[in-house]
């Protein structure tokens, strides 16, 4: 009784210091260039709900999050409201937890996850198996073009074998695999120039040097190439600094034998399993046509509406039944499988993060104001190693592409002024900047999914080793990234 009366009044104190910010930072006599009076206001609510999501219920704060930016002046409620929960990534993540949800509820993920722990090459061999799944992930994520998916299949997969193996939430390995299932989606993030945030941050370059005359060539097969070798690279040197540096104890795995398994065989897939299990094949392969073939019938249909095919898929498989039930029982999924706390988590962090950046609060142009001198008279290789680090700290405090898009416009007048190829730098900027979003809530909406996962993470595990691997894919972009790309975009 003693210890949740000491937590709880822990609890109220954390609450009461990330209200103050929300409410009191605008008050701070600091005077930020270009930064109005609604960004000063605006930056208090992050910076307040960013410590309550550090230290409190992910739930509440998120909810607060929202509330406070529609009693700010930055837009009437409404708009807020209309601006949060009507955001088309939002209304995705929901209906794609209930579509993966229902895998789980089905246990159609434990037949995944027995497949993958059964292959003769994983046997004994830990880290064969971990980076299995992770170029399982990273591949998925390139031919959906969205890290979300991945995600939420593999994310399961692991809780399942996990609960097979024996091992708990606390130890280290299921912390870390959990996050490189994030990391390695993430890494197939930028891959595809054809889709997604890859095709905007290259559009958006690109517009910006014909506007000013610069002529510039960024090669969309080179590019795929060159990030889809720099992904791989990057999943095997994270995994190695995993092996031999953070060295989690996988004896668990390593004593599991397939003849084990096969011992203990699953029970044959039922007829809801199967059908369950094909339409979800069917929705993937929805979504990727599109970008494979583009000019086929009904192509542009899907592409136009590739938002809203969940809800299609979700509505559809509620309504076909199979003996008597329905093969997504959403009411169940719903109150079982969703996570409710990660989708608050979401859609305030996909709200905070377009907020942040937007022209009524100034500050995208104090960045520009700052940056932009800061980065005259330097060489290339100085600048590459200055604006990799300023894009893996930005991004992981606001929204990853906005990032991305306010330091094109330094990267072209660094190169134009110094006569540079900016397609190297272009290219790893872009990966980069895509794929390390992972250390803060508003980073992404795949960070905030991660630390939504309350139930296997907590906020500290994330900041800590969500930190260290960053940092070690930014040691291995500048190592390895700059003569890889030098060699197929310079």
């Amino acid at each position: 009784m003693a210890d949740k009366k000491k937590s709880g009044s822990i609890t109220m104190i954390h609450s009461l210091i990330g209200i103050a910010i929300m409410l009191l930072f605008r008050f701070l006599p600091i005077s930020l260039p270009q930064v109005t009076p609604t960004g000063m206001e605006v930056l208090g609510i992050f910076l307040g709900t960013l410590y309550l999501w550090t230290t409190v219920d992910p739930m509440w704060s998120s909810i607060l999050c929202i509330a406070a930016i529609g009693l700010s002046s930055y837009a009437p409620m409404a708009g807020v409201l209309a601006t949060a929960f009507g955001n088309p990534v939002v209304v995705q993540v929901l209906f794609m937890m209930i579509l993966t949800g229902a895998l789980v509820e089905e246990k159609v993920t434990l037949y995944i996850g027995r497949w993958i722990l059964t292959r003769k090459i994983a046997e004994g061999r830990p880290w064969v198996f971990t980076f299995a799944v992770c170029v399982g992930c990273y591949v998925m994520s390139i031919v959906m073009a969205a890290p979300m998916g991945p995600i939420l299949l593999f994310w399961p997969i692991m809780y399942g074998v996990f609960q097979q193996l024996g091992i708990s939430r606390d130890e280290k390995y299921a912390k870390l695999s959990i996050i490189l299932v994030v990391l390695a989606s993430l890494y197939g993030f930028p891959v595809p120039p054809y889709a997604s945030n890859g095709l905007a941050l290259l559009s958006n370059y690109r517009g910006i040097a014909a506007a000013s005359g610069s002529n510039v060539v960024l090669n969309d097969a080179m590019y795929f190439i060159c990030t889809f070798l720099l992904g791989l690279i990057m999943i095997a040197v994270t995994i190695l600094f995993c092996k031999f540096v953070l060295r989690p104890d996988v004896s668990k795995l390593k004593d599991l034998k397939v003849a084990d398994l096969n011992r203990n065989p699953l029970p044959p897939m039922n007829t809801l399993q199967k059908v369950l299990s094909i339409a979800f094949c069917v929705y993937v392969l929805a979504m990727l046509l599109p970008s494979w073939l583009p000019n086929a019938p009904g192509m542009a249909f899907l592409s136009a509406n590739s938002l809203g095919l969940c809800l299609i898929f979700v509505a559809v498989l509620a309504a076909v039944h199979i003996s008597g039930e329905p093969v997504i029982k959403i009411g169940k999924v719903i109150t079982t499988q969703v996570s409710w706390p990660t989708y608050f988590l979401v859609t305030a962090a996909i709200l905070i993060g377009s907020v942040l950046t937007s022209e009524n609060t100034g500050i995208s142009a104090f960045l520009n104001v700052i940056l932009t001198p800061m980065f005259s008279g330097m060489n290339t290789v100085i600048f590459i190693i200055v604006l990799m680090i300023l894009l893996m700290v930005l991004t992981n405090l606001c929204n990853s592409l906005v990032i991305g898009m306010i330091l094109q416009p330094v990267i072209l007048s660094f190169c134009t002024t110094n006569g540079v190829n900016a397609a190297p730098i272009v290219t790893l900027s872009i990966f980069l900047v895509l794929s390390c979003a992972i250390v803060t809530p508003a980073a992404s909406p795949f960070a905030a999914m991660l630390f939504g996962n309350k139930e296997r993470l907590d906020s500290k595990d994330i900041y800590k080793y969500g930190s260290i691997l960053v940092l070690v894919e930014l040691v291995g972009i500048l190592v390895i990234g700059i003569p890889l790309t030098n060699i197929f975009m310079g």
